[in-house]
């Protein structure tokens, strides 16, 4: 990654800060841009389109918080990245932060090399996106480019996932998002199927720790899917075989990405990604595994995966009812899924239902 490719914009009002930050990345190379308030950082976003914003909270005016959702608004400044860099370190506030389009979020007083990291990190997720959309409107002949297109972005992404394992949690599950940015209609589930499998390994007594990676590991689930043309991805209708063949590949290409790494929670996810259509009866895929021998967290997430896609809206279907949704999983209990699980689920059917509503939002 040659820095001097790249613009960042820095938005603070205290000129001190903004001095030690430009000092910091104009000795890396990168072409800085500054502004002092959240208007004018704004307009020259605008005008400017740089690639990167590190965004200040407490700023007079409109603060950072407002300033974020003012840019993810435009589309002429949806796409650029936003990193908060403010003193406010609570849960609440990052949370808040997240939730208004940030890319990450980083405390003050900072450390130099967790900035550069992290910077770095969302320049080259960025990148990647934008290589992946490129090619995807180059491919003409699926069939004859896939095996080398997929190899491609597996190498790439596993390169992301290894610059990104030392940084924080939340910076990496951003990454399982990308597959989800190619759809549109999906919102938030990789949100709420990480919630909602939490959930329901609390409810099978999985010890703490357990239900704490089940709920870290469950988003990545389909993380194979950013090997996946668009083309079949975003299909308004039913696929053909050799559609259908393209689109289960998403399961080992997600493996292929997560496998190798000592972090619980990305091996745990590595599981999840071989696993969560493997059916109870054997006749799932990619390997037919069977009963007791899918793992546990297979098994939670196939049923958690297809009770959120059901009641959802894709570019294949509406929304199901939710009587409708709880007929098929009842008439898969036993063959499509572990009946065990299936009995607690339905049993808690309202807490599910619950949190499935707190993570919604109108595009789901």
């Amino acid at each position: 990654m040659k820095h001097d490719e790249y613009t960042l914009l820095l938005v603070d009002d205290n000129t001190t800060n903004l001095d030690v930050l430009s000092d910091l990345l104009l000795n890396k190379g990168y072409e800085i841009l500054v502004s002092i308030d959240g208007a004018s950082a704004i307009e020259r976003a605008r005008l400017t389109q740089p690639h990167l914003i590190l965004l200040d909270i407490m700023m007079p005016g409109i603060d950072g918080f407002e300033t974020c959702k003012r840019l993810k608004a435009d589309p002429a400044t949806a796409e650029i990245p936003v990193i908060f860099m403010t003193a406010l370190g609570d849960t609440q506030n990052k949370v808040r932060g997240f939730s208004s389009g940030a890319v990450d979020y980083i405390t003050k007083p900072f450390e130099a090399d967790e900035v550069l990291a992290r910077v770095s990190n969302h320049l080259l997720i960025q990148q990647l996106q934008k290589d992946l959309k490129e090619k995807n409107a180059l491919l003409s002949d699926r069939a004859k480019h896939l095996e080398s297109e997929v190899h491609k972005r597996t190498l790439l992404l596993k390169d992301a996932l290894k610059l990104l394992k030392s940084s924080s949690l939340d910076t990496i599950l951003r990454l399982t998002m990308a597959a989800e940015y190619k759809d549109k209609d999906t919102g938030q589930h990789t949100r709420r199927i990480g919630h909602l499998s939490g959930a329901t390994a609390k409810l099978l007594n999985l010890s703490d720790k357990e239900v704490e990676t089940i709920l870290n590991a469950a988003p990545m689930h389909d993380i194979g899917k950013i090997g996946i043309p668009d083309a079949i991805l975003l299909k308004p209708g039913k696929l053909d075989k050799d559609e259908w063949d393209i689109m289960r590949q998403h399961t080992t290409i997600g493996a292929k990405i997560l496998a190798g790494s000592d972090v619980d929670f990305i091996n745990l996810a590595h599981t999840v990604a071989m696993t969560h259509h493997e059916k109870w009866d054997g006749s799932g895929y990619p390997t037919g595994l069977s009963g007791n021998d899918i793992p546990i967290i297979g098994r939670i997430v196939a049923i958690v995966d297809v009770f959120d896609a059901l009641l959802s809206r894709r570019p294949y279907k509406e929304p199901f009812s939710l009587e409708m949704t709880l007929a098929i999983l009842e008439e898969g209990r036993g063959n499509h899924f572990d009946p065990d699980i299936v009995d607690l689920f339905l049993a808690n059917i309202d807490e599910l239902l619950a949190i499935r509503q707190k993570y919604t939002d109108t595009t789901d």
